[in-house]
């Protein structure tokens, strides 16, 4: 999304970068937690499936107060005043 308002270009990348890095790693925890369906043995996908589940968290966590929340309905807490009526949504970039 172009033109954000009052957002610098550098903070418009650096909000793009993180969010694509939060894809990513929630990819890979899609296809681990596939594998681990027919794979419920796999101690070595489970360790590589919590690892990224810490690093999946802590991007998050990141992204979220550096930008506002990314899920709704108690997926992320919110900041005070109430942040959700403020684009971009993660699902406008």
């Amino acid at each position: 999304m172009d033109g954000i308002q009052g957002w610098s270009p550098e903070r418009k990348k650096q909000y793009d970068a993180m969010l694509i890095e939060i894809q990513v790693v929630d990819f890979v925890l899609v296809e681990l937690n596939l594998y681990l369906d027919t794979h419920p043995q796999d101690r070595q996908a489970i360790e590589q499936y919590n690892q990224y589940t810490q690093k999946s968290q802590i991007l998050k966590h990141r992204f979220e107060c550096a930008f506002g929340p990314l899920t709704h309905f108690g997926g992320s807490p919110s900041t005070d005043p109430w942040s959700w009526h403020q684009p971009p949504w993660p699902w406008q970039v």
